[in-house]
């Protein structure tokens, strides 16, 4: 079957989550990895939403974290401090899936302002709880479109911890969890070097080149000695997630 980069980037994304993961979800990208893995492999995987939803099994991909698809479909819902101070600053999630504006060599990820924060060219959406989640979850994954406004050698803001920069530095702020540990595009996987902590590609989706994923990263690039293809979608996953997509293009069509 034929697929698209985008469809290869929410398949691959999907793919890391486990059955038994407590997964942090974050709306619009990573909520559609995150709802196919529920979908395929990982039948059992726990997902939270910011709003306090527990558990929440959506049949159509939320609009937003107060969707009421998500309290319609979840095993509970609590308050939002309870979520943030018991489920997420407990070390109870496991995974945090976040998306961002701008994400650097380390990991850090900017979702507040591109340019100067008192002058800045662009406002964007803000924290929310992304950065209590890149501290408190036990690891975060990472998925974005690929590009030279995306990947930047540093962020404008840091809204949200990677590995800070580079090296320990996560450890010596006094955070003790993992951090980004996967990161996700629609050109390729990477992940963050054992020691240095720097975003390393380690496998090329089918068709892409080193020389293009180069040419939309704003630092210059390492690539695993052990440089990886990713596996195709396969028809369960690709019919799945169309039509996941579908059904929420259809639900939403009948709201506007």
């Amino acid at each position: 079957m034929e697929y698209t980069a985008n469809e290869m980037m929410t398949i691959a994304a999907a793919r890391a989550l486990k059955d038994d993961d407590v997964c942090f979800v974050g709306i619009g990208l990573p909520s559609a990895a995150c709802n196919l893995a529920r979908l395929t492999h990982a039948p059992n995987l726990t997902l939270i939403y910011e709003s306090g939803t527990i558990g929440a099994r959506p049949d159509v991909l939320p609009l937003s974290i107060g969707d009421g698809e998500l309290c319609e479909t979840a095993l509970t819902t609590v308050s939002v401090p309870e979520m943030f101070r018991y489920w997420l600053q407990g070390g109870r999630i496991s995974v945090g899936f976040l998306g961002g504006a701008q994400i650097d060599r380390f990991g850090n990820i900017n979702s507040t302002v591109i340019g100067d924060y008192r002058q800045p060219k662009v406002r964007l959406p803000g924290a929310g709880g992304a950065t209590e989640i890149a501290t408190h979850c036990g690891q975060i994954f990472v998925i974005m479109r690929h590009s030279l406004r995306a990947f930047v050698e540093k962020v404008d803001f840091m809204t949200s911890l990677g590995h800070g920069s580079g090296g320990d530095d996560r450890q010596r702020r006094g955070v003790t969890t993992a951090g980004p540990t996967l990161v996700v595009t629609d050109l390729c996987i990477m992940r963050p070097d054992p020691e240095t902590k720097e975003l390393t590609v380690v496998s090329l989706h089918e068709g892409v080149e080193p020389e293009q994923v180069q040419e939309q990263t704003g630092w210059p690039l390492r690539f695993a000695d052990n440089l990886e293809r990713t596996p195709p979608p396969t028809e369960e996953e690709l019919t799945a997630l169309r039509d996941l997509q579908a059904r929420t293009a259809k639900a939403h069509a009948a709201t506007e």
